[in-house]
């Protein structure tokens, strides 16, 4: 915990919800340290129109709203799809890795305010505490972080709400809608609430970005997605910056209701959480680099990097972003996408997203006179012969050694 007087000024990553508007009054009334307020504007869209009042009128001195779009998908979003990178077999980590940006220019502009302390909304049972905090130390292993969750005596939500009241401070939040949400450009999660209930299916009135696959249209809509070192940057022959080519899939995606994940995942600090995450553009985004990969990725290449992929994820996924093994993996992921320039045409309809076609004009592996089931003049097919028995031979050895036992 920090000592009170040493506190002079605060930087606070702020959304301008309930629990970082109280955040805010509370750092004003138990430290009396002048606040900034940064709000990074990640694709959110209209959420943040109100933040600069409302963080004004609850005692922010400074306020900063960052259009961090195009850095947010070119920086973050683009080298994480680069190495496929998936939590748990469903997650894409959206909110993940979302937060290292946010504490790089958090960081930033305490040394252009000159404050000596950042603050964060995390809970002290959430992964965006350490999300936050190892990315602060990276930049500055001196800098003081007050983390109020684990600081206050305000434990439920009646209590935040009563603070909220006593402080007239704006409650966000009703019955009617009893979740919380983080929305980017990548997605949009929610939890708790009635979502706390494992058994319980997500109310369809929850969802933001995706309309209910089973009223999506009923002709089906094919999408081209061009690829250079394994980024996108071409959608049907229209080049598009990182953020434009994401926020277009998204829209595009959501209209086939592509992206939904409902899932019960491991948190870094031991608990099971539910997690409903709507991800369409980077559900679309995964399944068309998978597919130019297929047509010009080496196969050993390709066992490598998929075999790195669980690992990469966990590293997202627990803060380590800024991390050197994160950036030793990035390096070798990076140098295995030199070749993943190609088109990728994949198919859209009622809640899935499948491919249907892939090429590559310069780097295709696919081979017609070696792979085709017609006659053909280069493959001899006896040659098999002597490789299943190469490849046999321990097999057969160990069932020699097994009969004799």
């Amino acid at each position: 915990m920090a000592k009170k007087q040493e506190v002079k000024k605060i930087v606070l990553a702020y959304s301008g919800g309930l629990d970082t508007s109280i955040i805010l009054k509370w750092l004003k009334n138990e430290y009396g340290a002048d606040i900034v307020a940064f709000s990074a504007d990640l694709g959110q869209g209209d959420e943040l129109d109100p933040v600069r009042e409302k963080a004004l009128k609850t005692g922010a001195s400074t306020v900063y709203i960052d259009d961090l779009k195009e850095e947010f998908v070119r920086d973050f979003v683009y080298p994480m799809f680069r190495a496929n990178a998936i939590y748990e077999g469903h997650y894409l980590l959206g909110t993940s890795i979302a937060r290292p940006l946010i504490a790089k220019r958090q960081m930033e502009i305490a040394k252009l305010e000159g404050c000596d302390s950042v603050s964060h909304g995390a809970t002290g049972k959430g992964n965006d505490q350490v999300r936050f905090e190892l990315a602060y130390y990276h930049f500055d292993p001196s800098i003081t972080v007050i983390a109020p969750w684990r600081e206050w005596k305000l434990n439920s939500r009646k209590a935040l709400i009563a603070y909220a009241k006593k402080n007239d401070i704006p409650i966000p939040i009703t019955k009617k809608r009893p979740w919380s949400s983080d929305r980017n450009l990548l997605h949009i999660s929610f939890e708790g609430g009635i979502l706390e209930d494992t058994w319980a299916e997500a109310p369809e009135e929850m969802y933001v970005l995706t309309c209910k696959p089973e009223k999506a249209p009923n002709k089906a809509q094919y999408l081209e997605i061009e690829f250079e070192q394994g980024n996108a940057v071409v959608v049907d022959g229209v080049r598009m910056t990182p953020a434009q080519l994401l926020a277009h899939l998204n829209t595009i995606g959501g209209l086939h209701g592509v992206g939904r994940v409902d899932l019960l995942e491991n948190r870094s600090v031991g608990m099971k959480s539910r997690g409903v995450y709507e991800t369409p553009g980077g559900t679309i985004l995964r399944e068309a680099h998978s597919a130019v990969e297929q047509i010009t990725m080496d196969r050993e290449v390709m066992r490598i990097r998929d075999s790195l992929i669980p690992e990469y994820a966990r590293l997202v996924y627990a803060g380590y972003w800024f991390s050197p093994e994160r950036e030793m993996l990035q390096t070798l992921i990076d140098e295995s996408q030199k070749t993943v320039n190609g088109v990728a045409r994949v198919k859209l309809y009622k809640g899935h997203c499948r491919t249907v076609g892939r090429k590559s004009e310069t780097n295709s592996l696919f081979n017609l006179d070696f792979a085709t089931f017609e006659k053909d003049k280069v493959f001899n097919q006896a040659d098999a012969e002597g490789f299943i028995k190469i490849n046999s031979l321990r097999l057969r050895i160990r069932s020699l050694m097994q009969g004799k036992k």
